[in-house]
């Protein structure tokens, strides 16, 4: 999870998350708007949040990575979303995804999986709908196993099947 209650009971979030939640805004921002370019739409959205260099920094590196790698983000959310057309999701869930994705696939040697995946459910819970986390949380685990298997099988990993028994 990305915040830790302190000792009066104050919820502390993680500047990971606010990373996470400042790329999202951006991405979305940035959907409505492609002709513009994306960074002054976070600098903008950080200034007026007041964050943090450090956060503005991994927010910048989430956004770059996602943006510069869209044309292959996109469809392998679209073959994990079963009778959902990327263009018809809400744009909070397919920004989401998209986000995830990039960090799951570009990010993957400094953030484990999991952390990943249970950040963009809290984000999808926070931004989008009822349905939202569970939506992201499928969709996220599916393209995690995939590219496990991917990874397993590069480094020779994968399991060997048994043969069947009579």
């Amino acid at each position: 999870m990305s915040s830790d209650n302190n000792q009066t009971g104050e919820v502390i979030v993680s500047d990971r998350h606010r990373s996470r939640e400042l790329a999202l805004r951006t991405l979305y921002a940035y959907e409505v708007d492609t002709n513009a370019p994306w960074e002054p739409m976070l600098d903008s959205i950080a200034e007026n949040d007041q964050l943090s260099v450090k956060v503005r920094k991994y927010a910048s590196e989430l956004v770059s990575a996602t943006v510069k790698n869209l044309e292959s983000i996109d469809p392998m959310i679209a073959a994990k979303a079963a009778n959902w057309e990327l263009r018809r999701m809400a744009a909070v869930d397919r920004n989401t995804l998209r986000l995830a994705t990039a960090e799951l696939v570009y990010f993957k040697d400094s953030v484990p999986f999991k952390v990943v995946i249970d950040e963009a459910v809290e984000i999808a819970k926070t931004y989008g709908t009822d349905d939202s986390g569970k939506f992201v949380n499928g969709i996220l685990d599916s393209i995690r196993k995939d590219l496990q298997k991917k990874a397993d099988k590069g480094s020779g990993k994968e399991e060997k099947e048994e043969p069947p028994r009579p």
